[in-house]
């Protein structure tokens, strides 16, 4: 089966879809790209929303984009197929007054650079053609893998699977090899959210700009994910040392897990045995 049958069951002409498939270049961006494409859908709309001027022109005469992503050589994992509206122009500086443009930079993301007066941007509406596959059908990219975007009606993709569950969602880390960065906390995939939400213990935030680190116990209403949740709305979760802080330079790693029923004081107490192996206090970020 080749995706343009599927194109065509819907019956959407091939001729008119241009179909894409995403690498980002920037390594902090390519990373989460997967989970920005399934927890924040608005954002990975965002990024292929605006395009080069060679396929700005092609998305004109285009009447759908499907949009794929890079997950592994030679194959392409479906996000969606979306229809394309109209389009208006977009200086440097409107471009970099969006929220979406300013979320994205915070993974690397280049953006509009400026090389052009204006920008094109496209209005990207996501239809419900196979949403439920979305993650999980992969396609065959031909070669050569680096020609990222192609017309469906010039080309064969090859229908290579269509998983039993997304893609998109990581493999889940063991707790001790979790380490995630500040602007990742803000896009954590539904599968770690569900374990950070049972976990409850001692975490560790490490500023990678002074060099020093921060103890602290997650315990009650969604553990884990709760205090690290709480960071990433304010960058500090109330303590005074992070508050002079940059908080786009802290990692977060979990010291040690516990019961969930291990009574609240005896999680205090390991947290200070925490702070006074790793000496915290003296000479790291915690006040008490």
């Amino acid at each position: 089966m080749q995706f343009n049958d599927l194109l065509e069951n819907q019956s959407i002409d091939p001729e008119t879809v241009l179909v894409l498939r995403h690498r980002p270049s920037e390594p902090k961006l390519r990373e989460v790209f997967p989970w920005l494409a399934a927890e924040r859908p608005e954002l990975f709309n965002a990024y292929q929303r605006i395009q080069t001027l060679k396929v700005e022109k092609s998305m004109m005469r285009a009447s759908y984009v499907a949009s794929f992503i890079g997950h592994e050589s030679g194959k392409g994992l479906f996000v969606g197929l979306y229809r394309r509206g109209r389009w208006r122009p977009l200086s440097y500086e409107a471009y970099w007054r969006m929220r979406s443009s300013k979320d994205l930079r915070k993974f690397g993301h280049g953006g509009f650079a400026g090389e052009r007066e204006a920008i094109q941007w496209f209005n990207l509406r996501l239809t419900d053609c196979y949403s439920d596959w979305k993650g999980r059908l992969v396609v065959n990219w031909p070669p050569p893998e680096r020609s990222w975007w192609r017309w469906a009606g010039r080309n064969q993709f090859a229908v290579h699977a269509i998983h039993e569950e997304s893609l998109l969602d990581p493999p889940m880390p063991e707790w001790d090899k979790l380490d995630l960065t500040w602007n990742q906390l803000d896009v954590l995939p539904s599968n770690l959210q569900a374990a950070l939400r049972q976990w409850r213990g001692i975490y560790y935030i490490f500023d990678e700009e002074n060099k020093k680190g921060y103890v602290g116990a997650a315990f009650g209403q969604d553990n884990i994910l709760g205090r690290w949740l709480n960071y990433a709305k304010s960058g500090h979760g109330g303590n005074k040392k992070l508050r002079k802080r940059d908080p786009s330079k802290f990692r977060f790693t979990i010291l040690q897990r516990v019961s969930p029923d291990m009574e609240s004081q005896d999680v205090q107490r390991l947290e200070a045995s925490w702070k006074d192996r790793l000496h915290t206090r003296e000479f790291g970020m915690n006040e008490n």
